[in-house]
């Protein structure tokens, strides 16, 4: 039952989305970022939707609640050469105490080969989310990698005793939960409740905070 998508910062498959073809019209140092037209961004977001859904690629929040943004994962200032690079480009939740904002205004110094690429790393092997809403980072990694799941949470403010997100994610998987005390407390057997919630988690793949659920339903 597990697929290759992590808690929050999901695996994205790049790979099966072609770029926008509006980028190839835009080179740095002859533009910026700034001189992106509406249409092309507007083509942007609908290539970052084939790959995220309407959801944020960094907490997996929906987009239509919490409002996205364009995010550079290494951020313009630093890596200019990237702005208009399509494998630099995600689809960002518009808070600004997580997220793209945060790693770009709050988060203070880092390294960004620390931070795990939810399209170039499986964030699966790295977390593991609770019922109670909370992320811990698995058992069982080596200091370089446990260093990056830590350092990811950090800059990105997904931290797992964090407050708003931590409520959202109990709020998405407390149903679910619910729904599988009541099946056992009915005689289901874990082989019955575990089919079934498979066919659950097909049809909730697209639900904010999907991996959440996902974890919850399969690793408690």
């Amino acid at each position: 039952m597990k697929s290759r998508m992590g808690p929050d910062m999901r695996y994205l498959d790049r790979a099966a989305v072609p770029a926008p073809p509006c980028l190839a019209a835009y080179n740095h140092g002859v533009q910026i970022w700034q001189n992106l037209a509406d249409a092309d961004r507007g083509q942007i977001h609908d290539h970052l939707e084939q790959m995220q859904g309407r959801r944020c690629a960094y907490c997996e929040g929906s987009i239509d609640e919490l409002g996205q943004h364009i995010e550079h994962f290494r951020r313009r200032h630093d890596y200019p050469a990237l702005t208009f690079s399509w494998g630099n480009l995600f689809r960002s939740c518009n808070q600004k105490n997580s997220c793209g904002h945060f790693k770009d205004n709050g988060a203070g110094a880092y390294n960004p080969d620390d931070l795990i690429d939810p399209c170039l790393d499986d964030p699966d092997q790295f977390f593991l989310f609770r019922a109670d809403g909370t992320i811990s980072v698995r058992e069982g990694l080596a200091a370089n990698e446990q260093h990056r799941a830590i350092e990811t949470l950090r800059v990105f403010s997904l931290n797992p005793q964090w407050g708003r997100l931590r409520n959202m994610r109990q709020a998405a998987v407390a149903g679910f939960i619910q729904a599988v005390d009541e099946a056992a407390s009915a005689g289901f057997t874990p082989d019955e409740i575990r089919a079934y919630f498979a066919d659950c988690l097909e049809y909730t793949k697209d639900y904010p905070f999907y991996t959440a659920i996902r974890h919850v339903l399969t690793e408690r």
